[in-house]
């Protein structure tokens, strides 16, 4: 027997802060939030985790927050600042896009995280509170996560996160005076209800860290040993 439809269109994403343990998502401000990312970015390597945004590095509080001014008003993409929530600062951006209610499709991006939180359970939470978000509040048959085919550190970060690698849109775009070849990766809805949540819920809990923040178990093997 068949599998029941999907009731849809789905709701749109609205301006609501998603809490979480470590962090939560603030739905962008330019007063409250541009003079911390700004800080949070400065150096060579804030520098280069612009390489592969379409926009270019503020050179001063006041550039970011003419950004954030701009990048708090479309409803798609939806941009979010990620907050520490220990700090109180925003350390982080990130946001949901290329809604397609109709079809249960949205996809996150826009994602800058800065060195203090890249590669720590800041990071893993922030992506979580949007999926999350959109499977078991929205409903969204399909999630996704794409990236300049060149950077690698995104693609490991996707299949870190669960999504399936889908391939390669060649000549995809043309960005900063340069050719770019997108990939593509998604997550379902059923490989997120059947093990890849758990795994997330697994990996964030408290106990999986030492006294230094430094995890017991990662993610990566707590996602192989979950059932699909």
């Amino acid at each position: 027997m068949s599998a029941l439809p999907p009731v849809l269109p789905r709701p749109r994403p609205q301006r609501h802060v998603l809490q979480g343990r470590y962090v939560r998502l603030e739905p962008l401000d330019p007063v409250r939030h541009a003079a911390y990312l700004f800080a949070a970015m400065q150096g060579d390597a804030g520098a280069e985790r612009y390489g592969y945004l379409a926009d270019a590095v503020p050179a001063d509080v006041a550039a970011m927050r003419a950004w954030a001014a701009a990048a708090a008003v479309p409803d798609d993409p939806l941009m979010f600042a990620v907050v520490d929530v220990a700090s109180g600062r925003a350390l982080g951006r990130q946001s949901l896009l290329r809604i397609v209610p109709e079809h249960g499709s949205i996809e996150i991006g826009h994602v800058l995280w800065s060195g203090a939180m890249a590669r720590t359970r800041l990071a893993t939470e922030a992506f979580y509170l949007h999926a999350r978000h959109a499977f078991d509040d929205l409903g969204y048959r399909r999630f996704e996560w794409k990236c300049n085919d060149r950077n690698a550190a995104s693609k490991r970060a996707a299949l870190r996160f669960g999504f399936s690698f889908e391939g390669v849109f060649r000549q995809h775009m043309w960005v900063k005076g340069q050719n770019r070849d997108t990939a593509w990766f998604s997550m379902l809805d059923g490989e997120w209800q059947r093990g890849v949540r758990a795994a997330f819920e697994r990996w964030l809990a408290p106990g999986n860290f030492d006294s230094a923040g430094r995890q017991h178990q990662p993610l990566g093997t707590a996602q192989k040993k979950a059932p699909r």
